[in-house]
């Protein structure tokens, strides 16, 4: 049992000795177990894409869209003069007249205003369209020079659709105005029918 004691304390001895030998050898170096690295240099790849052929497609440019279609031709409304006051029936006169109101003299005989020039009215386009047909009964004024004022729409069918057009086809009338005594005077209360007819 001796002897047991006296070899391992022996064996014990020499493994410490050994221990402190690799400690003192690893000192001396300058290498560091804890910081291997790997020497050496690095290489970068780039990687290059193979040409691709760019394929061009010929785009044929669209056509423009086609023209709108022209409106269609505007009718001329008949006038129907039948509920103009003197009773005297006229269709629409183009003559163009200088009337010269200078005094007593500008006109030689006393008589009743007649219509020189009746101006067609234009067709609503909405009404054009949708094919509405009617008339507007007018009363305005004829004035001392021929012209005419004060439009104002008696009665109309259908209401509100054709007015604006009737009113302002009868501001651009002429008239011979009525002359008394010489003299060319206001008329008022005069009366005029337009008719709005689409052709067939």
């Amino acid at each position: 049992m001796v002897v047991r004691y006296i070899l391992g304390v022996t064996l014990g001895a020499v493994v410490t000795f050994l221990l402190f030998l690799l400690m003192q050898a690893l000192i001396k170096s300058d290498r560091s177990p804890f910081d291997d690295q790997v020497t050496g240099k690095l290489v970068d790849f780039v990687r290059l894409q193979d040409d691709v052929d760019v394929q061009v497609r010929q785009r044929k440019p669209t056509p423009p869209p086609p023209p709108d279609e022209p409106p269609p031709d505007m009718p001329k409304p008949d006038f129907d003069t039948s509920a103009n006051t003197t009773g005297v029936e006229i269709g629409a006169v183009n003559v163009n007249v200088d009337l010269n109101v200078g005094g007593v003299g500008g006109f030689s005989s006393d008589g009743e205003y007649l219509p020189i020039v009746k101006v067609a009215p234009v067709y609503p386009r909405r009404a054009q369209t949708r094919g509405i047909e009617g008339y507007v009964l007018l009363e305005f004024v004829v004035t001392r020079t021929g012209a005419v004022r004060d439009p104002v729409v008696i009665e109309a069918k259908p209401p509100g659709i054709f007015d604006s057009a009737a009113i302002n086809a009868a501001l651009k009338f002429k008239y011979k105005p009525k002359v008394v005594n010489g003299e060319p005077i206001d008329v008022a209360g005069v009366r005029n029918l337009i008719t709005f007819e689409l052709a067939e």
